[in-house]
């Protein structure tokens, strides 16, 4: 019997073992399996504010800046937020150097129009792949077809709810970004260069403000704010070279946060404030992204001499050791008991006299024996 009953036990506990482990074992697999990892902790939110009104990207292409400005964003931790604020005047800017290439660009229109000039290599459509000599016909296939089936597309996600809008955009999202990569080099944008369409597809999130002077700057640093209230982001990058955002990037270090800025200005008043700032050059040469390391290991550093930095504390200190600093009649500091504690008994003194004075007579008759013993017998 007692055999049996081990027996039995044993096999009970097995069962038992085996079906509390599949589960367990299951959910281990299936998450390996889907590539779902926990959220890191550790990981450093980054928050991208840009003020276009003061620094917009006149000499560069709006979405080269903006892509080449994510990846440095991204090199001092994980982007969580990209915003930009503007007014509708600085929106529809278009810049002399796109106004130049506008009008050269019409002047060979017309002159591959006319049979003047040939181009080397036929004018590629980068939607269908249909190649065409003049960049005119290209310009009138385009608008013809690729523009009005875009056009049906959005119509079509627009008017949709619910799961075949889903579907849709599933459908048509190959072609709707095939597309938005094409129209770039081949329509001209009907408001500005694109400033806003530009940054939109890098990413960003553009908002447009009243024709007030200062709107922007209030919306930038209110939305600013906001972030560093509701804690959602560890590092502040600021792309611009206005001195009324100092006292924002003061508030961020106050809060222990990390500060980048982007500007022309070299010397400028934001960059003084800043932990660290690149200028555009930096940005899209790469400059930028190569010295991130050095800066976040910078940083790291700094924190671990911060925490080991000794700070003096006077309430400290006195409750640990027990003595305060008091003052005598002359003004000077004289280390003193503390009067919050009890009186330590080596600093106890006797009525009959001070502190350093024998007061065991056993202690003078010592000394005075040891000195006749040193005297030499044979004197």
């Amino acid at each position: 019997m007692p055999i049996l009953a081990k027996v039995e036990t044993l096999s009970t506990f097995r069962s038992i073992r085996y079906l509390g482990l599949r589960p367990l074992a299951r959910l281990c697999h299936g998450l390996v399996s889907s590539g779902r990892n926990p959220s890191r902790k550790g990981e450093t939110r980054v928050a991208v504010f840009w003020d276009l009104d003061n620094k917009p990207p006149n000499s560069y292409p709006p979405y080269e800046a903006a892509v080449r400005l994510r990846a440095v964003a991204s090199s001092f931790g994980i982007v969580r937020s990209m915003v930009a604020y503007a007014n509708s005047r600085s929106l529809s800017y278009v810049p002399p150097v796109v106004r130049d290439q506008r009008k050269e660009r019409r002047r060979l229109d017309k002159l591959e129009t006319e049979g003047v000039i040939r181009p080397p290599d036929p004018y590629l459509c980068r939607v269908c792949g249909r190649k065409f000599y003049t960049n005119e016909k290209l310009v009138n296939h385009f608008r013809e077809i690729h523009e009005r089936e875009n056009a049906k597309r959005v119509s079509q996600i627009e008017s949709a709810r619910g799961k075949r809008r889903v579907n849709l955009v599933a459908k048509y999202s190959m072609k709707m970004e095939k597309y938005k990569r094409a129209v770039r080099d081949v329509l001209t944008p009907k408001v500005g260069y694109g400033l806003a369409d530009e940054l939109k597809q890098a990413g960003f999130w553009v908002r447009t403000v009243s024709e007030n002077p200062q709107a922007a700057d209030m919306a930038l640093r209110n939305h600013m704010v906001d972030v560093m209230d509701h804690r959602r982001a560890d590092c502040l990058v600021l792309v611009s070279d206005d001195s009324d955002f100092v006292n924002v990037l003061k508030e961020a270090k106050m809060r222990c946060l990390r500060t980048v800025v982007v500007g022309d200005l070299n010397d400028g008043l934001l960059k003084r404030v800043a932990d660290s700032g690149f200028s555009w050059r930096d940005i899209l040469m790469g400059k930028a992204r190569k010295e991130a390391p050095s800066v976040m290991s910078r940083w790291n550093d700094q924190d671990i001499l911060k925490r080991l930095e000794w700070t003096y504390n006077p309430e400290v200190d006195k409750n640990a050791s027990g003595f305060d600093f008091v003052s005598d009649s002359e003004g000077e500091d004289v280390l003193g008991p503390s009067s919050d504690g009890p009186e330590p008994e080596d600093f106890r003194r006797n009525d009959h006299g001070a502190w350093w004075e024998l007061d065991s007579s056993t202690e003078v008759t010592s000394t005075q024996g040891l000195q006749g013993s040193s005297k030499s017998p044979l004197l």
